[in-house]
């Protein structure tokens, strides 16, 4: 990979129980379009919020124990948050996602670049899934990702390195 990806103003750090309230904030900020249709005021919007993510934390932890939960920090200010498992044949991408105030920045970019580096290195192939609304769909088509399979709302989107 030959690019602008290993820019060093945009870094991570691992997820503490301080972060809870910021990462509420990336994952109301990743159902905003599904929670405009709805006739809920703030409370209840934040309630939903707040059940969701608790049960997607869960989740991420109880299925993928080994997975890694990291802050996305843009000049040191936090800017989203990055899940992956990576295991020893590929690198999962479990979740990502860039606030709307640091959208447009290059930082998804810079991200998954990265990682197809370490997958170029380690000879692992990448997996996401993206639901069919998602605008980081053209994002990952545009990084060499295919779309493998597809259940007609949930696409996953592979990347293999060079042999």
């Amino acid at each position: 990979m030959v690019a602008d990806h290993k820019e060093t103003n945009i870094t991570l750090r691992p997820v503490t129980d301080e972060d809870r309230e910021f990462l509420l904030e990336v994952y109301a900020a990743g159902r905003e379009i599904e929670l405009s249709a709805v006739p809920w005021d703030e409370a209840m919007k934040r309630a939903f919020v707040e059940h969701q993510f608790t049960a997607q934390d869960a989740y991420y932890r109880q299925e993928y124990p080994s997975s890694t939960h990291e802050i996305v920090l843009f000049d040191g200010e936090p800017a989203g948050r990055i899940y992956l498992d990576r295991s020893v044949t590929e690198i999962s991408i479990l979740d990502m996602a860039v606030i709307p105030q640091f959208r447009r920045r290059g930082i998804a970019t810079t991200l998954v670049k990265r990682l197809q580096d370490e997958g170029q290195i380690s000879q692992r192939s990448i997996r996401i899934y993206l639901e069919t609304f998602n605008p980081a769909i053209s994002l990952f088509i545009k990084l060499s990702f295919q779309e493998s399979s597809s259940d007609g709302i949930s696409h996953r989107f592979d990347w293999f390195p060079d042999k």
